[in-house]
């Protein structure tokens, strides 16, 4: 399973969390105290029923519970566990995007994420954990009622502040931790800022005392911990009792404990020094992971300067109020929900939200441009990490900018700047959510609505959607020459020829990219997406016959990606120059290029790349004698084909490989054989079945994969009309006229 988001402690955690991966389950970075009978009653409840919600004030340690509950029971799903953090979300309407990112999948067609978790999770025996789900309640209620009733073998864990209220739902309300549990949880955080520390004598008396003073709860346990690196336990309680007579906390009619969490949580911003309250507040303004370098320009000022945020930001980490963790994106930081709330209220107080929220908007922007930018570079996988982990950051920028209508241009560039995540990494879908959803809007700045429409056409080219396809990239040719936008208009033809080669009409597409070549060179454009357009062309003169050619073109690209350290779009490059050694029969060439194709393929996310190279792999496999592996490996193509588009775009040409492979492989195995090699095939998910191809065929997981013997295939390219591109205005440009 693959992470929609990184996933990270919320503030009913009780610890200081999990490090982060997309989809499965989080591994624990500390350790797990106490809940023995807890566990046990919720284990029983999901026995006898199929949705058990775990309830509970804010800071009790319902979402640790049920993440730990979940590893426990890890091994009674034989189709696995996902847990779905809900809280980052920007609205209701990504939902659905996040149950089907934290079950792994990865689909790129138009059909709804409703379905796609429906057709999932029917006849699969499935845990799928909920957390943090009560801003949405109502839409999280909905799509479970319907899981349910459609996926017999489903089973939900949630965990929220109120129930879901579906039929069914059995609750298990989550109390405060009793006193040795409290004690133990309290001896194990203080022992980690207070190496050494161990509850002797009278210390343990005054920590119990703190501990029934904190009513059990977790997250006031550890808020209380952390300040034993400057005071000792005597001192805690002695200041505690100062701040609940000072913080009463909310309302009359709310819970007790509620109003003891805040306490808890008051106590705390009391006890921090002027300046580590001002950047408490405005680290509010994040979703998710930051990381420092966004800090210091987010919230740095006059009375904060930035050179300063590091000390302030440390000793914050010191008292538990940030919890650093590292991602692959390098070392990162996050505020638990409950204490980024109350941030959010002082910073409201302040009347300074407004400016930090654009601020934050201004970074992000700034952020995607520059990734644009590095992704044609050797730094390509650093920024697909990158962009991962700041995705929720990412999409709260682009909701700031719907807010007014004068800003409308601001999401539609981002939107649009974000391509090479949305079709390089895997996340077309959401890709094609957020474009139709800025482009809903009118603008008045032309090169952003421009930029977000041909971005637009090219993920509905990928997704098999020719109509959606054609509009878009239609509305952008003709806005482009209205304005004069040669650049835009280069990637509108561009992307037409694209449509064209995927639906078979091979020569339109050969003058269309020709024509887009042309134009990229006139405007002195150079990236992937240019590259791209060159190995597309690569692919026409194959489907046209002309092999040397094709291999002309393809090899310039791939000299001109070493040059640049770009490795995506190598990779379609060797794709490309596989299929043509194979069609002069040079297997062994075919397989070393294939092979590590599909291994960059891997290491991107990129499924429309990994399932081509599953296809040309299967017709290699079946044509050096094996066709059983050959069937396999067509099973598990079939397999991924829909959650990427229309199976091989729908094409006859691209379609090829499949068929020659499928009249081979029948031929050899006869019918029966060759269907049970299928089917085999077809239990295999993406990640199984790149793993299996890039081991040679043996079952099981390659790890990071075997190193690719052999040098890459390269040669002096052949005359032709298409030549190397000029040098890129847009770096020189450096982003958008805001």
């Amino acid at each position: 399973m693959r992470p929609l988001q990184g996933r990270s402690p919320e503030p009913d955690d009780q610890g200081s969390g999990h490090a982060p991966r997309r989809g499965g389950l989080p591994a624990e970075l500390n350790t797990f105290v106490g809940r023995h009978d807890d566990l046990a009653a919720v284990g029983a409840l999901l026995e006898e029923t199929r949705l058990v919600t775990v309830v509970g004030v804010a800071g009790v340690g319902k979402t640790r519970c049920a993440v730990r509950l979940a590893s426990l029971l890890e091994k009674r799903y034989c189709h696995g566990v996902g847990v779905a953090d809900l809280a980052d979300l920007a609205g209701p309407d990504l939902l659905e995007h996040a149950v089907v990112d934290a079950l792994g999948l990865t689909d790129h067609t138009r059909r709804p994420p409703r379905t796609i978790l429906l057709e999932h999770l029917a006849g699969r025996e499935v845990l799928l954990v909920l957390d943090g789900y009560e801003q949405h309640v109502d839409a999280c209620a909905d799509l479970v009622q319907e899981l349910l009733r459609r996926a017999p073998r489903l089973r939900v864990l949630a965990a929220g502040r109120l129930p879901l209220r579906v039929d069914g739902e059995r609750l298990h309300p989550l109390a405060p931790m009793g006193d040795e549990d409290a004690l133990e949880l309290f001896a194990a955080r203080a022992g980690a800022v207070r190496p050494g520390f161990a509850l002797t004598g009278a210390a343990r008396e005054t920590v119990r005392e703190l501990c029934r003073r904190l009513d059990g709860i977790p997250l006031a346990v550890e808020l209380a911990a952390g300040r034993m690196r400057a005071l000792a336990p005597e001192q805690i309680l002695q200041r505690l009792d100062d701040r609940f007579r000072l913080l009463t906390g909310g309302s009359r009619s709310a819970p007790p404990r509620h109003q003891t969490l805040r306490t808890a949580i008051g106590w705390s911003h009391e006890l921090c020094a002027p300046e580590e309250r001002l950047l408490w507040a405005r680290l509010s303004v994040f979703a998710g992971q930051f990381d420092l370098e966004a800090a210091e320009y987010v919230c740095g000022s006059p009375d904060l300067p930035a050179d300063t945020v590091l000390d302030v930001l440390d000793a914050l980490l010191a008292q538990s109020v940030v919890l650093r963790e590292d991602s692959p994106a390098g070392t990162r930081y996050r505020l638990l929900d409950t204490i980024r709330e109350y941030g959010a209220q002082w910073l409201t107080a302040t009347g300074d939200a407004e400016r930090l929220r654009r601020r934050h908007r201004d970074w992000f922007l700034g952020l995607a441009t520059w990734c644009e930018l590095d992704w044609f570079s050797p730094r390509q996988e650093v920024v697909a990490a990158r962009v991962e982990c700041e995705l929720p950051n990412l999409r709260r920028a682009m909701e700031c900018s719907m807010e007014s209508a004068d800003e409308v241009h601001l999401a539609q560039y981002l939107a649009g700047t974000l391509w090479y995540f949305w079709v390089g990494c895997g996340r077309l879908a959401e890709g094609r959510y957020w474009l139709e959803h800025v482009l809903d809007e009118e603008a008045g700045h032309d090169p952003s609505r421009l930029k977000a429409q041909w971005v637009l056409g090219y993920v509905a080219v990928l997704q098999g959607d020719a109509i959606g396809a054609i509009s878009a990239l239609q509305e952008c040719r003709e806005g482009a020459e209205q304005s004069g936008d040669e650049t835009a208009a280069a990637y509108a033809v561009h992307r037409t020829g694209c449509l064209a080669l995927v639906t078979d009409d091979v020569v339109r597409a050969e003058e269309s990219l020709r024509d887009a070549l042309a134009r990229y060179r006139e405007v002195g454009e150079l990236n992937s997406n240019v590259l791209m357009a060159q190995v597309e062309l690569g692919m026409a003169r194959v489907f046209q016959g002309d092999l040397e050619d094709a291999a002309a073109h393809c090899r310039e690209v791939e000299e001109i990606c070493e040059d640049h350290g770009e490795r995506w779009v190598r990779a379609y490059a060797l794709y490309v120059l596989a299929f043509v050694a194979l069609r002069q029969d040079r297997p062994g060439a075919c397989r070393r290029m294939v092979l590590e194709a599909l291994d960059t393929g891997r290491r991107f996310h990129d499924p429309l790349g990994g399932v081509l190279c599953l296809e040309l792999l299967a017709l290699l496999t079946v044509v050096e004698g094996d066709a059983t592996e050959a069937a396999v490996l067509q099973g598990a193509a079939s397999a991924i084909w829909p959650s990427v588009g229309v199976p091989v775009f729908g094409s006859v040409h691209y379609g090829a490989p499949r068929a020659e492979c499928a009249a081979r492989a029948r031929g050899k195995l006869g019918e029966d054989a060759y269907a049970a090699a299928l089917r085999a095939g077809a239990l295999l998910d993406f990640d199984t079945a790149v793993g299996r191809a890039l081991a040679g065929g043996r079952p099981g997981a390659a790890g990071d994969g075997p190193a690719v013997e052999g040098p890459p295939v390269t040669g002096v390219p052949a005359p032709g009309e298409t030549r190397r591109p000029a040098a890129s205005r847009m770096t020189e440009r450096g982003g958008p006229e805001l």
